[in-house]
């Protein structure tokens, strides 16, 4: 791994148990990803998206092969070193918000920060930062229920970057946003991207995420079939 990858995915295969047999979800996949990239992986329904992005956020196990994440082998990390790599280093958004209905905005955002060795003071201000990188210092104090579908996306995003993690992996993020909302939520994550260097990897099969995406990886039956910059 040179100086600017942060993962490397080598000769990765996926295999679940279907029936009497086994259905490969993901089948000698090679890939490699520096810091800041805005990268998105697409494909139709079932190509493998989703298990790459579970396998590099070390939320599950290659069957085969290895996923490096930050110079750290998935084969060699224990569960408590892989907990460890992903509080640390990473944030996840879901096309579902995940979201804790109880708590308010600010809570759900400072949720990550909670596993931190960090004072009440530093854990604030981290906060109302993220939550000003997303447009929602005015609902801080809101519950999810009194909010939006962009709304309750953008409170996801900025608790995926309140501890402004090196990695953000993103499913299908605007999956359950309209137009508008969607290019508002890109526009925040394309930013970030930008001021922090985050390397953000997306799983979508939607055209206006791949829009923005400056490299794009076709999967097909758990394949890469295409590799392409598509924007500098």
């Amino acid at each position: 791994m040179n100086n600017s990858e942060i993962i490397s995915v080598k000769d990765l295969t996926k295999k679940f148990p279907m029936g009497m047999g086994e259905f490969t979800a993901l089948n000698g996949i090679n890939l490699e990803f520096s810091k800041g990239e805005f990268s998105g992986v697409v494909g139709p329904s079932g190509s493998g998206k989703t298990t790459l992005l579970n396998i590099i956020g070390l939320l599950d196990n290659p069957s085969d092969g290895d996923a490096i994440i930050m110079g750290s082998s998935s084969r060699d990390l224990s569960v408590r070193g892989a907990a460890l790599l992903r509080r640390k280093h990473m944030g996840f958004i879901f096309q579902t918000y995940n979201l804790l209905t109880v708590y308010t905005v600010f809570e759900n955002a400072e949720f990550p920060l909670l596993l931190l060795r960090m004072t009440v003071g530093e854990r604030k201000k981290a906060v109302l930062e993220a939550l000003e990188w997303v447009g929602l210092t005015d609902k801080i104090k809101s519950k999810p229920a009194q909010l939006s579908g962009g709304e309750c996306q953008r409170v996801a995003i900025a608790r995926a970057m309140v501890k402004r993690p090196e990695i953000v992996l993103a499913d299908e993020p605007t999956a359950n946003l309209d137009a508008d909302n969607s290019h508002h939520i890109l526009r925040t994550m394309e930013k970030l991207n930008h001021e922090l260097k985050t390397t953000f990897i997306f799983a979508t099969h939607d055209d206006k995420v791949i829009s923005y995406l400056r490299r794009k990886i076709t999967l097909i039956d758990g394949k890469v079939s295409r590799d392409e910059i598509v924007k500098q």
